[in-house]
């Protein structure tokens, strides 16, 4: 099936080193799905949680249906995360590691069903953050004389 992103999350992979990605279906009402549609979504601060043997995600703005009515809900309300036991498990013994979090990092349709690109990853430190754009300048710089030599 063909993904169609609705929205990225600008800062998961410059504050978490992703170690590794998982798809969940997501829980939405009918003016929720309409306000996505129009891509009308933000991922900034959202995060993942478990709480009751269940996933949640908290954080995700979607804007209110403009043409909705009293049916709109909350922008900001938690929702439930569609995974299987085996898979809740699994994110349930890696965040109880140190520093371990999960994160929404893409939000898209599969089909005519929205899922999220969840990432399990480990806060990144000030450092680590200099150290990857330090690293992408200078393959930037390397690729820019490469190309002018080639030019030439």
């Amino acid at each position: 099936m063909e993904k169609k992103v609705i929205s990225k999350n600008p800062v998961a992979r410059h504050n978490y080193d992703i170690k590794d990605t998982l798809e969940a279906g997501i829980v939405l009402t009918g003016t929720e799905i309409k306000s996505i549609r129009l891509g009308k979504v933000n991922l900034k601060d959202s995060y993942v949680n478990i709480k009751n043997g269940e996933a949640y995600i908290y954080g995700v703005n979607i804007s209110p249906y403009e043409f909705g009515n009293i049916n709109n809900k909350d922008p900001l309300r938690t929702r439930k995360l569609l995974l299987n036991k085996r898979e809740i498990n699994k994110l349930f013994n890696l965040i109880k590691q140190d520093g371990m979090s999960i994160i929404p990092i893409t939000l898209y349709f599969k089909g005519s069903y929205v899922k999220v690109e969840l990432g399990i990853g480990r806060g990144k430190k000030l450092f680590d953050k200099r150290e990857d754009l330090a690293k992408r300048d200078a393959e930037r710089k390397i690729n820019r004389a490469l190309k002018e030599k080639n030019n030439i």
